[in-house]
């Protein structure tokens, strides 16, 4: 996103932040899907070489502190400053820091695995593969990217929703898998998970690896 861009979404989110946390505080007791697949990707991640795995647009801390039960070494990104003051105080022993995906300040491979549920869904289309170099560039070979996002159906690249904060892009999954191609992703695994009685819109779990 253009840096206005990615101010005015952060600004929306700072305003929500309380509201937010809230209302996802016990999300994870009801979906155990989602907990399923946070516990392959850790699983995965102990499996590789000892490094720090990085949540992007990690809100107030949620999938942050869940994925440090798991045992994993891990810190926070957000570019909103009201969710990383609200991280910071739910979990003062973990590091979260006020700053945007799209440029990572971090070293070139210094990441073990990066994650990013629900943090890329207001990023426009076309900016998709630029993202997807910078995450390559920082994780270190066979270093795992975990997305999680809002589902297309299979063979429908995108299609915008309203959403409370932005408008949100939805995908499929094989679309995702072909645009992280270039940079460098082979495909783990991927599945969507229909919509619960109260949601609009299906669910989609993307697991890849950067080439080694």
């Amino acid at each position: 996103m253009s840096a206005s861009r990615t101010e005015a979404v952060a600004a929306s989110y700072d305003e929500v932040a309380e509201l937010y946390t809230n209302i996802s505080r016990d999300v994870m007791m009801n979906q155990p899907v989602d907990r399923a697949v946070l516990a392959v990707f850790a699983e995965l991640v102990q499996a590789g070489p000892v490094g720090t795995v990085a949540d992007l647009g990690c809100g107030p801390g949620r999938i942050t502190g869940h994925l440090d039960s798991l045992g994993l070494r891990v810190f926070g990104l957000d570019a909103s400053a009201e969710m990383v003051r609200i991280a910071r105080e739910v979990h003062p022993h973990l590091r979260f820091e006020h700053a945007a995906m799209e440029r990572l300040e971090v070293a070139d491979g210094e990441l073990a695995a990066i994650i990013a549920w629900y943090s890329m869904i207001h990023l426009p289309p076309e900016q998709l593969p630029e993202v997807f170099g910078e995450f390559a560039r920082a994780l270190a070979p066979g270093g795992l990217l975990q997305l999680a996002f809002q589902a297309a159906d299979d063979g429908v690249d995108m299609q915008p929703y309203d959403h409370r904060v932005a408008p949100v892009t939805r995908w499929s999954p094989s679309r995702l898998t072909e645009l992280l191609g270039p940079a460098g992703f082979t495909p783990i695994t991927h599945s969507v998970r229909v919509a619960d009685p109260d949601e609009r819109t299906p669910h989609g779990y993307l697991l890849v690896r950067k080439s080694g």
